[in-house]
C-alpha cells in the first residue's frame, strides 16, 4: 500500500514517494528523491488497527507534500525568484 507523486524542479524531478510497513511495528515511510537520488526518509509509526489505513496514509503523504512544497517556495522567495 502506497502512494507516489512526482514534479519537475527546474531541470530536475523531485519524487515523493509514502509506504506503509506493518513490521517491526506498523508506520508509514515516505522518502523524498530529487533526480533519482534519495534526499530524505520521514517516519512515523501509528497505531495498529488504526481504521482506514489508505485514508491516514493519503493524509501523512499530502502533509508531507506540503511541507516540502512550502519549503521550495519558501527557498523560492529567499532566492529572488518571484
Amino acid at each position: 500500500m502506497g502512494r507516489l507523486d512526482a514534479f519537475d524542479v527546474g531541470a530536475k524531478k523531485l519524487t515523493i514517494q509514502t509506504e506503509f510497513f506493518p513490521r517491526p511495528a506498523w508506520r508509514f515511510e515516505t522518502k523524498v528523491y530529487l533526480a533519482g537520488a534519495l534526499k530524505k526518509v520521514y517516519t512515523e509509526e501509528i497505531p495498529e488497527g488504526d481504521g482506514d489505513l489508505q485514508l491516514a496514509l493519503n493524509r501523512f503523504h499530502q502533509a508531507k507534500m506540503d511541507e516540502i512544497a512550502a519549503g521550495l517556495q519558501k527557498m523560492k522567495n529567499v532566492g529572488g525568484g518571484s
